[in-house]
């Protein structure tokens, strides 16, 4: 009774905060009414791409993941499950699409053309932001049962054996890969903030475990790379800063050579992984500060802006991008967008 108590105060609470209008205090730039209007038209565009079975397409095919950055879309502009509004089926689809498609072991997958952790970071992310805003209390028990699974399947891959001293703590394509790097990474423990943040047991011991692996992708330079050694580039610098904060290790050493690192190299359209860059850049300097916040983010905005397609979608100048199709691009600018609406539990600062 008491943790169905604290679930419905939690819900209450968020509900208030949702029924707000954003936060007035905004970066110089693009005025919010533009990117209002964008976010606008480009849930429009995901409202209408969404498949019959609830799903969202990627460039490979019906997936998990694409279809939970959607569901994310729509909550980070301020829309809610289960609740009245234009966008209540489909975000409900989403979230039974998701669910409908979790493995015995845990994990969720429908369709990957890659590592299916990529997948499974992504759709535990999104369950453990949508847990506590679920009000049908079946609804949301079914998706708690569900996320504590995927929890579990994440603690395990972790300590998948052979990972040996240089890749121990990290994640990568498969839960029994011996070996790790810090895209698969990131996802997994986005995952595990936000499934603590929802109540799921975390042990400390991983997440610290995670922050080691994570240092050692730092590059001498500044920035970090894909494995530890590696060059360092936006996409990853983000995912390394991002990490490190929701992780509780703030202002490391490693996170603020990372932001030194992205002011040197403002985002640019058409850059690799530009829309990776768009997901964890922004949220990766909201945390560490205003002043590194306030340089990056309004060329951000204003690349978005004026290459959003007349539909309300966006689709990538760089061929990895495009290979994920328009839904991950639109999807990803929105909540590059919404950053600053702080909707999100994950984009508290």
């Amino acid at each position: 009774m008491t943790t169905r108590l604290a679930r419905m105060a939690r819900s209450a609470a968020l509900l208030l905060v949702l029924a707000s209008p954003p936060s007035s205090a905004r970066a110089q730039g693009p005025s919010p009414s533009r990117s209002d209007a964008a976010i606008a038209k480009a849930l429009a565009y995901l409202q209408r791409s969404q498949k019959a079975d609830g799903g969202w397409d990627a460039g490979f095919g019906r997936a998990t993941s694409t279809t939970s950055l959607a569901v994310m879309a729509f909550l980070a502009a301020g829309h809610v499950p289960g609740r009245p509004g234009p966008y209540r089926d489909a975000i409900d689809r989403g979230i039974d699409y998701v669910l409908d498609h979790q493995k015995p072991n845990g994990m969720l997958v429908s369709n990957t053309s890659h590592g299916p952790m990529y997948c499974h970071g992504i759709s535990t992310l999104m369950l453990a932001e949508v847990v506590g805003m679920i009000p049908d209390p079946e609804a949301a028990d079914r998706a708690r049962a569900a996320l504590a699974k995927a929890v579990a399947l994440i603690l395990k891959a972790q300590d998948a054996p052979g990972k040996g001293e240089r890749n121990a703590g990290g994640w990568r394509y498969q839960p029994t890969s011996s070996d790790s790097d810090l895209s698969v990474s990131g996802w997994q423990v986005m995952a595990l903030r936000a499934a603590k943040t929802a109540g799921c047991a975390v042990p400390s011991g991983h997440i610290d475990r995670a922050v080691g692996y994570l240092k050692k992708c730092a590059a001498p330079g500044g920035g970090f790379g894909y494995q530890p050694g590696g060059g360092a580039n936006n996409p990853r610098t983000g995912t390394g800063i991002l990490a490190l904060e929701i992780c509780g290790d703030h202002l490391s050493a490693e996170a603020m050579a990372g932001a030194e690192y992205l002011l040197k190299h403002p985002p640019r359209w058409g850059s690799e992984y530009f829309f990776y860059e768009v997901y964890y850049c922004p949220q990766a300097l909201f945390q560490v500060g205003d002043r590194y916040f306030d340089a990056y983010y309004p060329p951000l905005v204003a690349i978005l802006l004026s290459h959003q397609d007349p539909d309300g979608s966006w689709l990538s100048g760089d061929g990895n991008d495009r290979s994920g199709g328009r839904v991950y691009c639109t999807a990803t600018a929105v909540l590059a967008l919404a950053v600053e609406y702080r909707y999100l539990p994950i984009y508290q600062r």
